[in-house]
């Protein structure tokens, strides 16, 4: 186990730490898949941004969490990596 995740679990042992993780998982758990899948199809923002019609900026933002897309952007950027956008309830 990593440092940093030593780290984390210790925090989240802290109650009110943990209502704010589980409060912010949801728009981390779309930056890592974006980013993982365009990293995995060595695509390149721009790359991505020419084959999805999505701007580069708005990817950026996306990706460093100072954005929040909706539906229809997610689903621009599934295509442009063929791939679909599939989103579950647990």
């Amino acid at each position: 186990m990593s440092d940093l995740q030593r780290y984390k679990n210790k925090q989240l042992q802290n109650a009110e730490f943990r209502a704010e993780y589980e409060r912010t998982r949801p728009g981390f758990e779309i930056m890592h898949a974006l980013v993982d899948a365009r990293i995995r199809q060595n695509l390149t923002q721009k790359e991505l941004a020419e084959k999805s019609g999505v701007r580069q900026s708005n990817i950026s933002r996306i990706e460093n969490g100072t954005c929040s897309p909706t539906i229809a952007t997610l689903e621009a950027l599934a295509k442009g990596m063929g791939k679909k956008l599939v989103v579950s309830f647990e």
